[in-house]
């Protein structure tokens, strides 16, 4: 018998709920929820969902605080921000407090199962497909543990950097397009205002370069994407 995925929606708007949840069931995921950061927070520690959907706009508490308290419990679990907030600096500010991804209401519930899709399509990788250990200038990459050592100091990195850094590791060297690492990663279609892989790789360079605005291994392919080189 095969166990179902547990999704957890921590929102409180009952018509997203009600929607997400069949589409999810739908989908052969299972769904619990919560309709406040609190109440969400209580309700990961005891379900330890497979992956979270959480709303930025909760009324006891903000998204950002429920997701570092969510970091807090696990580093790993997947993390998809929602919100009505379209401006950069909020998503950037999201994905700082320890989410894996956002989506932008009004949003495509198709678009969002596919998201979810692709985080466990990529988690379920058979061991040995990429190296767990890499190495790039002076930091040593655990894929595994979700980890960066540079400079005495240990990093922790988010499901979509860990899977961002093994796609562009497997391709070392040689440019890879945006359309591709929003596919093979995220699995979504491309899109010219899609800015979800420039917004991660923003993150990367601060984590592995000395001086991220002026990369030596992370690189930009002007018109193209991003390579890297070791």
């Amino acid at each position: 018998m095969v166990t179902k995925k547990t999704i957890l929606i921590i929102e409180d708007e009952p018509h997203i709920v009600l929607g997400l949840q069949d589409a999810l069931e739908f989908e052969g995921f299972r769904v619990v929820s919560a309709s406040k950061g609190r109440d969400g927070v209580a309700a990961a520690k005891h379900e330890k969902p497979d992956a979270v959907l959480l709303d930025l706009m909760l009324p006891d508490m903000n998204g950002y605080k429920v997701c570092e308290e969510l970091r807090r419990w696990d580093a790993f679990v997947p993390i998809v921000m929602l919100t009505a907030r379209s401006q950069e600096v909020d998503k950037i500010r999201g994905l700082d407090a320890g989410a894996d991804d956002y989506v932008t209401k009004p949003f495509s519930v198709g678009e969002l199962i596919a998201r979810i899709r692709a985080i466990f399509r990529r988690a379920g990788r058979p061991p040995g497909a990429a190296p767990e250990i890499v190495t790039v200038g002076a930091a040593r990459i655990n894929l595994s543990a979700h980890s960066l050592e540079a400079e005495g100091e240990t990093r922790e990195l988010s499901f979509y950097e860990v899977e961002l850094l093994r796609l562009l590791h497997e391709r070392v060297g040689q440019p890879v397009s945006r359309d591709e690492i929003l596919s093979k990663v995220w699995g979504l279609e491309a899109s010219s205002t899609n800015r979800t892989v420039d917004n991660f790789i923003v993150k990367l360079r601060r984590k592995l370069e000395d001086k991220p605005e002026q990369p030596k291994h992370i690189l930009t392919v002007y018109g193209f994407g991003y390579k890297l080189v070791p």
